[in-house]
């Protein structure tokens, strides 16, 4: 029987792969069949250093390593996951942020992609295929403005990107897909949950009904799993999405209100 997903003989390339949803979406590409290459700044213990290369992908520098290594691990790549994202900004709101903390946070959520892109997808468009995801946050619609302004619009400026960059290959046959996940259940989620318990006296589940409370409530109850958010950057990836372009796909449990 033909597995309803398939990425044998597919190249992947997935940043920020060491934890959590990268780390599940490494996983689960290299059980559906695909060559991976990761990379982050550290490798875990339990890390095949053959298949990662250590990189920070906030320089120019960095990203053009993992670029060279794709071409010479992989002999290029048909799929790449843009995972990489974050916020060390403080809080405080706009009025907290200089000018660097907002280079810091364009230089980790937004020039990674537009760097790897400009050195990768040309070879896809050449070979006539290739698959390019981005994943944003619904912070680029559902921005918190008391911690992560800066994160939220260098998001939305990776989203806007990302819609253009897929018009332009579209012609050539490169699909360019955007996942915008709301709350993920990483160890860092988990940490936040478990300071805000201990610093209003509740239990986890009381600093996850917190978290969730800042976001204007979950509908669904509780946070996505990593392994969730691999499942649809997947079948995005994958020949069963060959005709999706152009989209971006919300994976946040309803917390973004629809008309």
């Amino acid at each position: 029987m033909t597995p309803f997903l398939d990425l044998a003989g597919k190249r992947a390339l997935i940043t920020s792969g060491t934890r959590g949803a990268g780390r599940a979406t490494v996983e689960l590409f290299r059980q559906l069949g695909a060559s991976v290459l990761t990379t982050a700044r550290h490798a875990t213990s339990d890390m095949d250093t053959n298949e990662f290369i250590a990189a920070d992908l906030s320089h120019a520098e960095g990203c053009a390593a993992v670029a060279e290594a794709v071409r010479e691990r992989l002999g290029g790549t048909d799929i790449i996951v843009h995972m990489l994202g974050g916020s060390s900004a403080p809080a405080g709101g706009f009025e907290a942020l200089d000018d660097a903390q907002w280079q810091a946070e364009i230089d980790l959520n937004l020039m990674p992609a537009v760097r790897l892109d400009r050195a990768l997808v040309p070879a896809m468009v050449a070979r006539g295929f290739g698959v390019v995801i981005h994943v944003t946050s619904i912070q680029r619609e559902l921005p918190l403005p008391e911690a992560t302004t800066a994160y939220a619009a260098a998001k939305a400026a990776l989203s806007t990107y990302s819609k253009s960059l897929s018009k332009q290959v579209a012609p050539a046959g490169v699909r360019v897909v955007r996942v915008s996940p709301g709350w993920i259940e990483t160890e860092a989620s988990v940490a936040l949950a478990k300071r805000l318990a201990a610093k209003h006296g509740g239990d986890i589940a009381a600093g996850r009904e917190m978290i969730m409370q800042s976001l204007g409530g979950v509908p669904i109850g509780r946070p996505s799993q990593p392994e969730e958010i691999a499942s649809l950057v997947a079948f995005l990836a994958s020949d069963r999405a060959r005709t999706i372009t152009g989209t971006e796909y919300v994976i946040d449990g309803g917390t973004v209100p629809t008309a």
